[in-house]
């Protein structure tokens, strides 16, 4: 007996309607705004300060934003008694000159003098060599995946998978370019995460897909793959649930340093999630998928209605 519970492809011209107006959106936003990239690509200074007891960041922040500082990223670096300043590259200022203000500002605010630990200058060319082999490094994952996939499925399973990864990377760079949140090194290499986890779940519904392709001959592929992402739900959806989970207590209680980071990773887990269930394989269908691309060939003499 066929257990079809849920018609997902039955909603995939809404699934493409919804997909679609997300990525042009991130596209919109990405193209107009842009992403407000991190001192890691931008380059700029790295002040570090220590207090004897636990800092209060948002007087810091009053105090910088006081003194010119504006833009300043202020956060707690391994313990609360430990801050973190990044500032964005000052014309005409050394690093020294520099701290030396920073310091000024703050403890003119603040009841307990900080105490300087290290200052240390990225240059623009770091961070743009940073930017270009995160790119290359996002290009390259996706290349080896398409390789991957048209290996162990069929063409048309590797456009789909890599569709559904373009689209979740997308959507998760215009979410932090619509907020204006910083994108840093740590947030590319949860993007990074983000396709790695995405076509983990893709590949555990291709599989399934595969395999009923061989034992649902006499069924139609808009079926079989319907009764493939039904059988592979609660698996999809428990492991997604379960990563959340950690992902949110990350985001809420790991503080300021991976906060942007466990956010890409829940926005990025959540459209991966989306996309494996509505997008990847609504695209291998749209491509005309059958089961003459995945059964093995009918050894001569075998009787093809006596097969499961």
């Amino acid at each position: 007996m066929i257990i079809k519970d849920i018609d997902f492809l039955g909603k995939r011209t809404l699934a493409f309607a919804v997909s679609g107006l997300l990525v042009l959106i991130s596209i919109i936003s990405l193209a107009t705004q842009g992403l407000q990239m991190g001192i890691d690509f931008t380059g700029g200074t790295i002040v570090e300060v220590g207090y004897k007891e636990s800092a209060d960041l948002s007087v810091i922040r009053n105090a910088l934003a006081e003194g010119g500082f504006s833009d300043a990223s202020v956060q707690h670096f391994g313990s609360t008694k430990d801050v973190l300043i990044r500032l964005k590259p000052q014309e005409g200022i050394s690093s020294s000159e520099l701290s030396n203000k920073v310091l000024d500002v703050i403890n003119k605010k603040t009841s307990e003098r900080a105490e300087l630990r290290r200052v240390e200058f990225v240059g623009p060319q770091v961070g743009d060599e940073l930017a270009e082999d995160g790119g290359l490094a996002l290009l390259y994952a996706m290349f080896g995946i398409l390789i991957y996939v048209a290996w162990r499925f069929e063409y048309k399973f590797s456009v789909g998978s890599v569709v559904a990864l373009i689209h979740d990377v997308i959507i998760t760079m215009g979410f932090f370019s619509l907020l204006g949140l910083e994108f840093d090194l740590t947030v590319l290499a949860a993007v990074l995460a983000v396709v790695g986890y995405s076509i983990n779940d893709t590949i555990v519904v291709f599989d399934r897909i595969r395999d009923n392709f061989k034992m649902l001959r006499k069924e139609e592929s808009i079926t079989i793959i319907n009764v493939s992402i039904n059988e592979t739900l609660s698996r999809t959806l428990m492991t997604s649930f379960t990563t959340i989970i950690v992902v949110v207590a990350l985001a809420v209680l790991g503080g300021q340093t991976i906060h942007n980071f466990a956010l890409a990773l829940l926005v990025g887990i959540s459209v991966g999630t989306y996309s494996s269930i509505f997008i990847a394989s609504a695209i291998v269908l749209s491509m005309g998928v059958t089961q003459e691309d995945l059964m093995e060939p009918v050894k001569e003499g075998v009787d093809i209605d006596n097969m499961p």
